[in-house]
């Protein structure tokens, strides 16, 4: 059975901004990926009605997962409303027993937005909570001991909620993945057309591109990176578990 990584962000595109390169050369070496968001992204628009543009993300979405191969799974709330509650840890806690990674990916404590800090918390807590047999809500799925490691990506501004630079533990090369990732990104035509209007982002692929060529020049060993910061492995898997370091190598002391 091939081992399994999922990458658990806040809003649809997320992952192709700051994780989908990764998730990409991982499923080059061989790893089953998943792909998730907790929001469903009905905010980031206001040119169709609050169902209609969920809907719509959704597609999206799912066609960005489809275009890297990765299995999707359903977003579980609204943008604006992840929190870090027992009803969505519940849920999230439910997909990661489903999928039972050895590598999570998810957004760090220190981001600048509230939807992602709390969606990499929901996270980091399913992951530690995978082996827990009386976690109520999902006793019909059995409690799994697979050690599970989990790294938590940069933020979209490479710096965190007091405007100081976010500098990774580790770089994975992803030049190779960039024409996927745009093409995965431009999935997000709905994403593209509200940034434009509200954040004068009119350059949204180029904006990724850019973020992923800052990484490969702080890293000094690639053209493009993606920065990863791993959490404590304490609760989660061995001290030297650290199985994305078959693609990243560390940063420069």
């Amino acid at each position: 059975m091939a081992k399994r990584a999922i990458a658990i962000a806040s809003h649809p595109d997320d992952i192709e901004f700051m994780m989908a390169g990764t998730l990409i050369r991982l499923k080059e070496c061989g790893y089953e990926i998943h792909y998730m968001n907790i929001a469903d992204g009905a905010l980031g628009g206001n040119m169709l009605s609050h169902s209609a543009l969920a809907a719509r993300r959704r597609e999206e979405a799912m066609a960005a997962a489809k275009m890297a191969g990765a299995i999707f799974h359903e977003s579980i709330t609204h943008d604006l409303e992840v929190f870090y509650n027992t009803e969505q840890l519940t849920k999230v806690v439910r997909v990661v027993r489903e999928v039972d990674p050895e590598i999570v990916l998810t957004h760090g404590p220190y981001d600048y937005m509230e939807d992602h800090i709390n969606a990499g918390r929901l996270a980091v807590s399913a992951a530690f909570c995978r082996g827990m047999g009386n976690f109520r809500g999902v006793e019909d799925l059995a409690p799994v001991m697979t050690d599970v490691a989990v790294y938590h990506s940069l933020p979209l501004s490479l710096k965190d909620q007091l405007n100081r630079p976010v500098v990774p533990d580790v770089f994975v090369d992803v030049t190779s993945t960039i024409p996927l990732k745009r093409q995965m990104l431009n999935c997000h035509q709905t994403q593209k057309q509200w940034l434009d209007e509200s954040q004068g982002m009119d350059a949204y692929l180029d904006d990724m591109t850019s973020r992923a060529k800052e990484m490969g020049d702080l890293c000094g060993f690639c053209e493009y990176a993606e920065g990863w910061i791993r959490h404590n492995a304490n609760g989660f898997c061995p001290a030297d578990f650290d199985p994305l370091s078959v693609i990243s190598r560390p940063a420069a002391k």
